[in-house]
């Protein structure tokens, strides 16, 4: 049975955030929503930075992922990242800030190929 594109980005993101659990990185929330915008997943990577991760998962053979991250796509992710950098000022090492991630998965037969993109313009 074939998923559909949402239930593969839910699968895409259980995954990533497995992936930056591996990489000694701290889950502090994910799916902050905003009526413009959204962060996927947002963590403290193991040097104390506050990393906002956005998650883009395709199948194999279809575009790859990052090319999904239209500027529009960006301007959106800033904004969401800003705000919530603003309301949790505790969270931000003041050595370190915060940085914005992408991860971009492929799925190919039953596993994901990654490609982590960390402090994206």
């Amino acid at each position: 049975m074939e998923i559909n594109s949402s239930e593969l980005g839910k699968i895409g993101e259980d995954y990533a955030v497995n992936y930056l659990k591996n990489r000694k990185f701290r889950i502090i929330g994910r799916n902050f929503r905003q009526p413009w915008g959204e962060l996927d997943i947002v963590a403290v990577a193991s040097d104390k930075t506050l990393v906002f991760v956005e998650v883009k998962t395709m199948r194999e053979g279809e575009l790859k992922p990052e090319d999904q991250m239209s500027s529009s796509k960006m301007k959106k992710f800033k904004k969401a990242a800003s705000l919530y950098a603003g309301r949790h000022q505790d969270l931000i090492n003041d050595e370190r800030g915060w940085r914005l991630d992408v991860i971009a998965l492929t799925k190919v037969k039953n596993n994901f190929v990654v490609n982590h993109y960390e402090n994206v313009e």
